[in-house]
């Protein structure tokens, strides 16, 4: 939102050291899941792939999974959008048929 102040925040990934952000209140808790999502996942698979993986190469597969589900998500939602481009070009002709 135009305007809107920001405010600093340090976020904690992994054992990489603290990034500072600048980032608006309503944002804040957005990070704060992700941050979460992320350190979740990296102390899981650190536990997983606790002999045969450094930490950054542990990192390394968090940081692509999230961008393969970001990816995932990003192309069910370009169908979703084309689906319903279609359906309302459809539901145009339908009602212009009918008058």
């Amino acid at each position: 939102m135009p305007g809107q102040s920001k405010h600093n925040i340090w976020i904690h990934l992994a054992d990489v050291k603290p990034i500072a952000l600048n980032v608006s209140s309503d944002e804040e808790p957005l990070y704060r899941e992700a941050e979460r999502l992320v350190n979740s996942l990296w102390e899981k698979w650190m536990r997983m792939f606790n002999e045969s993986g450094s930490s950054q190469e542990v990192l390394a597969r968090v940081s692509f999974q999230f961008a393969r589900l970001y990816l995932a998500a990003y192309n069910d939602n370009k169908q979703v959008a084309n689906f319903l481009s279609d359906f309302e070009r459809q539901l145009d002709e339908i009602v212009v048929a009918v008058d």
